[in-house]
């Protein structure tokens, strides 16, 4: 049996744009492909996070905290994800990659958020796609591919159809010291990911035709991280 992992960003899943609309589209699309699959979907925090976390850091209060807030909000959202899904969603929201493939089967969705601190949601699919032993991996964000350089800041950032696991893992540290595209993906998640030779389909979230393509490993319009 298949094994993909979805991870779904927070700014794709609740962006304050017709979010029910999608949620139910989303749902469906799930709907279609968990029957042969087992599909595992870590959703991210995107502004809910980003406005408790900022809130507390202007009360000055620690790091760890700031992150507890964080994942919070990450499991608020895969709870919301869940509702959508209904029937087919686990009435479960793991709390470490090796509880989420425990309570997985075959038909059912696993939907959560985030784990422990320090731990982004990337970084958690990874680690998931670990224990799953997952063909792939779905990195449903707001940009539609990998590029050299955020795309935002530089003009000249080239768009990146295909790379290797090393390329991006290069890619993911340079985003650490300079003009890089952190964001693209998580360093640790690179890391495993890499480890374990698990390919990664960074694609447009909100494109379902896109995450129908990357859930299905076909050819995708966004890149493909691979051998």
């Amino acid at each position: 049996m298949e094994t993909v992992v979805i991870s779904l960003g927070g700014s794709i899943l609740i962006p304050g744009d017709n979010d029910h609309i999608f949620l139910r589209e989303i749902s469906d699309l799930i709907r279609e492909q968990c029957g042969d699959k087992r599909i595992f979907i870590v959703c991210g925090g995107g502004k809910v996070a980003r406005y408790y976390i900022s809130t507390a850091r202007d009360l000055g209060r620690p790091v760890w905290e700031l992150d507890e807030l964080g994942i919070g909000a990450t499991r608020l959202n895969a709870r919301l994800l869940q509702m959508a899904l209904g029937d087919v969603a686990v009435d479960h929201i793991p709390t470490t990659a090796k509880e989420a493939v425990e309570v997985s089967s075959k038909g059912k969705v696993v939907v959560m958020g985030g784990t422990a601190p320090g731990h982004t949601t990337d970084a958690v699919s990874a680690m998931v796609a670990e224990e799953a032993k997952a063909s792939r991996i779905v990195n449903a964000t707001s940009v539609d591919a990998a590029y050299s350089a955020d795309p935002r800041k530089f003009k000249d950032a080239k768009r990146l159809k295909r790379i290797t696991f090393e390329e991006l893992h290069t890619l993911v540290n340079v985003g650490v010291h300079g003009a890089g595209p952190s964001n693209v993906f998580d360093k640790l998640g690179a890391e495993i990911a890499m480890r374990k030779r698990i390919p990664i389909y960074i694609i447009n979230g909100r494109n379902l035709a896109e995450m129908k393509r990357a859930i299905l490993g076909q050819e995708v319009e966004g890149t493909l991280v691979g051998e």
